[in-house]
């Protein structure tokens, strides 16, 4: 069965690059793409050239071409508008957007409730961000100290990302207390030992020379073990992308996280 799907935000830097990547994927069609301001009627696809209607009108591709699943990188406030739109209209949904808080993602989870559609909402798609975040939940179960550093371009307005606060959400979740957060006697510069989530300091380095790197520091008496992840172009998000997208469309309700639709689909599979 064909995978019918629609770009929202279809000239955004990652719109593009799934569009790119997805055009000739076997058994997934783009069908449609959106975009906040439209001077052309159809978008020419990068692969095949195929034509596919273009519009700022998200609900009238949906009522017209009635895709199978909306692939979102837009923002947040964006995001929240098509998925009421979307998800209405039974739907699925994909959902790369960072900066949604914790009530958006409760939204999301109600909607999709109670149009009985699935979303898969992940702060990260690649596939070694989410085996680290695997990593770190076995990890911390051992470890009682542990600090975050997220390395991302200088062109990004979040901080810390959202990669980070779900790999903190993750650990703090897997381990039975708080980790211990050491506070500087004196701050000399006020910041300088970051933000701290659930014990756990979080950093945020913001250079142009980064694309996107995390890397978690676990620490005990006389040793430390550090697990990083570094993407080096946006191609790496594809691979999660497309697997989103495959499995979207068999599930109800929200998942959250690569790690735990790869941990659903694992299960699936034995």
């Amino acid at each position: 069965m064909e995978i019918r799907v629609i770009i929202n935000g279809a000239l955004g830097k990652m719109g593009r690059e799934v569009i790119n990547a997805i055009d000739s994927e076997p058994g997934i069609k783009i069908v449609g793409a959106t975009e906040k301001e439209v001077t052309q009627q159809y978008l020419a696809l990068p692969e095949t050239s195929e034509l596919v209607p273009f519009s700022s009108d998200l609900d009238s591709l949906l009522k017209e071409y009635q895709p199978d699943v909306v692939v979102d990188f837009t923002n947040a406030e964006a995001c929240m508008a098509a998925a009421h739109i979307a998800l209405k209209q039974n739907a699925n949904m994909i959902i790369g957007t960072t900066g949604l808080s914790e009530a958006n993602v409760a939204e999301l989870t109600e909607l999709c409730r109670n149009y009985e559609v699935a979303a898969v909402v992940a702060p990260n798609f690649s596939l070694g961000a989410a085996l680290l975040v695997h990593c770190c939940k076995t990890v911390a179960n051992f470890f009682a100290q542990a600090e975050i550093i997220e390395m991302h371009h200088d062109k990004k307005v979040d901080a810390p990302s959202g990669t980070a606060i779900a790999t903190a959400k993750a650990m703090s979740q897997a381990h039975a207390t708080p980790f211990i957060y050491h506070k500087a006697e004196k701050e000399v510069i006020s910041g300088t030992r970051g933000g701290q989530m659930d014990g756990i300091a979080i950093h945020s380095l913001r250079l142009p020379g980064f694309m996107a790197c995390q890397e978690v520091i676990f620490s005990g008496p006389g040793e430390t073990l550090s697990v990083r992840h570094e993407a080096i172009n946006r191609e790496c998000y594809i691979p999660g992308v497309i697997l989103a997208i495959e499995e979207v469309v068999k599930h109800k309700g929200l998942i959250y996280g690569l790690d735990a639709l790869l941990d659903m689909k694992w299960k699936d599979s034995m």
